[in-house]
């Protein structure tokens, strides 16, 4: 396997989301993101349909509970983590190093993601290599994964108990970590192009390898009650 990742053809992240891939990366790419955007629009769409019918005093409605929302919310956080964990691996193991942009903490709502986003930024400047710089990105962008798939689950969770007051509280913050997951995931979904452009073409399918294996390291459980599943950092060791 060549361990020696090619230089980058394009100066910016923008070149690179307008570029061309090869086409079998184009396949992975195509693949990963439709899987991503498909776990995020079930999630956005029985949210949406939620808040609307909360906001108007009608019941959530038969087949759509508050523990629904949570294992949705779970699925999603479960594959981005695996795209972004890969990426990691991949880049620390191998030198992988693409155009990339710090994190912009105005693209965020909640405290913690804008936090993390602030830092990220301030490394930016302070990491003197680009590797150290991309493996630092992606290492605050899982956190700001893992941190908001957790105030999600777990506001979804004190809804589901009907034992709370303020729920317009809730609500609001089930609605900022839902539009923080989705400010995640374009960023992956730009940091994946771009990591794409300058993999080498034999770990290909080792890269792939992994972030299926990732993917696949943890599965959504049935809610009961207040015991939602609470995903977690995936394990470093898990698709290797």
């Amino acid at each position: 396997m060549n361990t020696r990742a090619p230089s980058r053809r394009y100066d910016s992240v923008q070149q690179d989301w307008r570029a061309f891939l090869p086409a079998d990366k184009a396949s992975l790419f195509a693949r990963h993101y439709h899987e991503l955007e498909h776990d995020y629009l079930m999630l956005s769409v029985s949210l949406n349909e939620a808040l609307d019918r909360w906001r108007s005093g009608k019941p959530i409605g038969p087949g759509m509970t508050v523990e629904v929302l949570g294992e949705l919310c779970a699925r999603l956080v479960i594959r981005l983590e695996a795209v972004i964990h890969g990426m990691w691996q991949q880049g620390r193991h191998f030198g992988i190093v693409p155009n990339l942009a710090p994190l912009n903490p105005l693209n965020f709502k909640a405290e913690r993601a804008q936090r993390g986003a602030r830092y990220n930024l301030l490394m930016n400047h302070i990491l003197l290599s680009e590797r150290s710089r991309f493996l630092n990105k992606l290492s605050t962008l899982e956190e700001i994964v893992d941190d908001s798939g957790d105030d999600f689950i777990g506001c979804a969770a004190r809804l589901a108990s009907d034992a709370v007051s303020r729920q317009g509280d809730l609500w609001q913050s089930l609605d900022d970590a839902h539009f923080d997951l989705n400010t995640c995931m374009r960023e992956a979904d730009v940091l994946l192009k771009s990591f794409l452009l300058v993999l080498p073409d034999d770990q290909l399918s080792n890269f792939d390898f992994t972030v299926c294996g990732l993917a696949r390291a943890r599965h959504p459980r049935t809610a009961i009650g207040a015991a939602l599943f609470r995903p977690r950092r995936i394990a470093a060791a898990a698709g290797e």
